[in-house]
């Protein structure tokens, strides 16, 4: 493929504001995505059109996308290119809480991946919310879930052995939480609290999450009861703010 005419740019930048380049462009890409010129979810044209359009070079670009990244108004997925936010998707938080449920109630298709499974000890804040003593065996499963291909969140959850022995097997098997308790024969589970605060994201989650780093998480950690009131699962679940809408219900 030829090279594009970089001669003739079709956004000419004004170099007598003194307003820097990189600027105007993140600007003019921060228009485009207000007007719905390019929409929530649409990628955004490559480092080397936007640099044709406004006739400069990839690095002005690449700082510009950096920082309408920082903002949070796109993200870069590795691989694959730099897309528009998504619009805030309403997650509430109750009695039942199911992802899957609540993704096909959104209209989005949900998905996710285990990061990792297998046998830990509990920590203090895993026992007490489990009921156990500390050091005792759990089932640790990472997972992290997502709307229509955008990461969402990373959860860490923890479950009391031997009871749960294998459902990570089963997790992975059925896609689904509630398909793999039922085929432990746990037909139904309930929450038992919700406690909600607030991290920056870093490191590796940054990475996970198609984040910049320092992007505000919502932290979630919940613990959940069968029916007979017992514990069985206690989860953090680390959510992008930008991403969701976190709406807790009565537990009646």
């Amino acid at each position: 493929m030829d090279a594009p005419d970089l001669s003739d740019p079709t956004d000419l930048l004004d170099r007598s504001t003194g307003l820097a380049a990189w600027r105007q462009i993140a600007d003019a890409l921060e228009g485009d995505i207000a007007s719905g010129a390019l929409p929530p979810g649409a990628q955004v044209p490559t480092e080397l059109r936007l640099a044709a359009r406004f006739g400069v070079n990839r690095h002005t670009v690449r700082r510009a996308l950096g920082h309408l990244v920082e903002r949070g108004l796109v993200r870069t997925t590795q691989g694959r290119g730099t897309f528009v936010e998504i619009r805030p998707l309403a997650y509430p938080i109750g009695l039942r809480t199911r992802f899957s449920e609540e993704m096909a109630r959104a209209g989005r298709e949900a998905g996710g991946d285990v990061l990792s499974a297998g046998a830990a000890v509990a920590d203090s804040m895993t026992a007490e919310a489990l009921g156990i003593e500390p050091g005792a065996p759990v089932l640790q499963i990472v997972t992290l879930h997502k709307a229509d291909g955008v990461p969402l969140s990373l959860a860490r959850l923890r479950f009391p052995l031997p009871r749960f022995e294998g459902l990570d097997k089963l997790y992975a098997r059925h896609k689904t939480l509630t398909r793999a308790y039922a085929a432990m024969g746990l037909g139904d589970y309930t929450r038992l609290s919700t406690r909600i605060t607030a991290a920056n994201a870093q490191g590796e989650e940054a990475r996970l999450l198609d984040l910049a780093p320092g992007r505000l998480l919502l932290v979630v950690n919940s613990v959940n009861v069968d029916t007979e009131g017992r514990r069985i699962q206690a989860t953090q679940s680390r959510f992008v703010a930008d991403r969701v809408e976190l709406t807790v219900t009565p537990q009646g």
